[in-house]
């Protein structure tokens, strides 16, 4: 409150000095105006915390002054001081964005308690502008990637994010849908309104209706009050439809009307409502299939379709993959309050080997298990991932390396030849300590002696040779 600064409008002069001194006495700076005109002119000049002022003012009213002041300044809190308090003026008040209204007289400590809630609101309303900033900055930078077809993913949002074209994304599960139609909502005119998301495929269809328009008090067993939906509480900004291909066709019907009429009823309503929101679509499925089996309708397809974004899965941008990894450990690190030096050559192979089939969810996810199970102070290493991604290597390694003839090859046995092999041949690397071959071949200790044991080779290598215990050991502790 201390800091505060406060434009004073008041034409009568004996309240304008009174009230200054009250509020300078208790810290506040205050900057007084006699006419709405003058007081106009001070806020375009200098930004103030709070505007109080009279109703009744020579030539511009105090209705018009708080008209000006939000027209700028969204943020700053005024108040209207008037002797005339009724119902039409306090809704007049409102409407053009008035935080509350004194009625004169009012006492010194019911407008010090006025103007401390007026100062909470503006610090909740700054700090809310501030996170939405925040939000908006990520969603724009963070679809991370030099590969080209996520820099072409880029390049459209950039050209149609402002604009009210209704885009259709598509992609596989997992590659980023959802931040890509923040990013276009974020990087619009309608960034300052909502951005209300619903995923069609998560709700059960006798609901998902209700969800996206409403319903009326009484519309069925259970309505006890009037419920908006998800396009009336989008008004003025942008709906997200993720998985919209597997929304039922009787629900495709009143989307297409939404998109060509912009109205809809609230479920057991009557009345039209018109709305203005964006609509941003994604799905995983192909449409045009969909349409062809009549599992979706052609006339909503090509309503939905007007700009297409598609989303390439992650095994087709391997290239990105390093510096999604260096991201996503950075992140998730301080989120989690570990101190992880980062991911290691070798894994960083293993990351990229692997075809990643829930795509980017599926790596961020892997990496939040690795960065809460490491120590702080260390690296992810190859040892540290799954079999499944370590394997994947190998398997590459194999495709290169085995000559197919035309006879054809007994799959499992050449797998099984090839696992020998490189088994053998590492115990050999590492005169037979098995410890040294789980780590030459990234396999846990353990896991690799059951595959020994599996193929008879825990004796291919006199253990009692190269120093190690004895098999008997270490499966028994001794």
């Amino acid at each position: 409150m201390g800091e505060s600064t406060i434009l004073l409008v008041e034409d009568e002069e004996y309240i304008r000095e009174n009230l200054s001194e009250i509020l300078e006495m208790n810290g506040y700076k205050v900057h007084t105006a006699a006419t709405g005109e003058a007081g106009i002119d001070a806020a375009k000049k200098t930004p103030f915390d709070i505007v109080l002022t009279d109703l009744k003012l020579p030539g511009v009213s105090g209705i018009d002054v708080i008209r000006s002041i939000k027209s700028h300044s969204p943020n700053t809190p005024c108040i209207i001081l008037t002797g005339y308090a009724t119902v039409e003026t306090a809704v007049e008040a409102m409407r053009v964005g008035a935080f509350t209204y004194l009625k004169k007289p009012f006492g010194k400590d019911e407008l010090l308690i006025t103007l401390e809630k007026a100062n909470e609101v503006r610090a909740l309303k700054e700090e809310n502008s501030k996170l939405k900033n925040e939000i908006k900055k990520n969603c724009t930078t963070a679809i991370l990637g030099t590969s080209a077809e996520i820099q072409e993913v880029r390049d459209t949002i950039t050209k149609i994010a402002d604009t009210d074209s209704t885009v259709l994304i598509l992609g596989e599960s997992g590659t980023g849908k959802e931040l890509v139609a923040r990013a276009l909502h974020y990087g619009s005119t309608r960034s300052n309104k909502p951005f209300v998301p619903i995923n069609c495929g998560a709700i059960p269809e006798d609901l998902l209706e209700s969800e996206l328009f409403g319903y009326e008090k009484g519309a069925f067993t259970g309505a006890i009050a009037t419920k908006i939906g998800r396009f009336e509480a989008a008004h003025e900004g942008t709906v997200f439809l993720d998985e919209i291909g597997d929304m039922s066709p009787g629900l495709q019907v009143k989307i297409l009307r939404v998109l060509q009429e912009k109205e809809f009823e609230r479920l057991g309503g009557r009345n039209s409502i018109k709305v203005d929101v964006r609509v941003v679509a994604a799905t995983n499925q192909e449409l045009e299939k969909a349409v062809e089996e009549k599992r979706f309708r052609k006339d909503l397809y090509y309503r939905l379709n007007v700009i297409p974004i598609h989303l390439p899965p992650l095994r087709d941008r391997r290239e990105d993959i390093p510096l999604l990894l260096s991201q996503f450990v950075d992140k998730l690190s301080k989120r989690k309050k570990k101190s992880i030096k980062g991911v290691s050559q070798d894994a960083v192979r293993l990351f990229e080997a692997y075809d990643w089939p829930g795509n980017i969810r599926e790596l961020e996810n892997l990496v939040e298990r690795l960065v809460v199970l490491k120590e702080s102070d260390s690296s992810i290493t190859p040892r540290d991932l799954p079999d499944k991604i370590r394997q994947s290597k190998a398997l590459e390694t194999l495709s290169c390396a085995v000559e197919l003839p035309e006879e054809g090859v007994d799959f499992n046995a050449a797998v099984d030849n090839f696992e020998r092999d490189l088994i053998i041949g590492a115990l050999s690397r590492v005169n037979g300590v098995k410890k040294k071959a789980a780590e030459y071949l990234n396999l846990n200790r353990t896991t690799l002696i059951e595959k020994m044991k599996r193929k008879g080779l825990l004796d291919a290598i006199d253990p009692t040779e190269a120093g190690e215990p004895s098999e008997q050991s270490e499966l028994t502790g001794s």
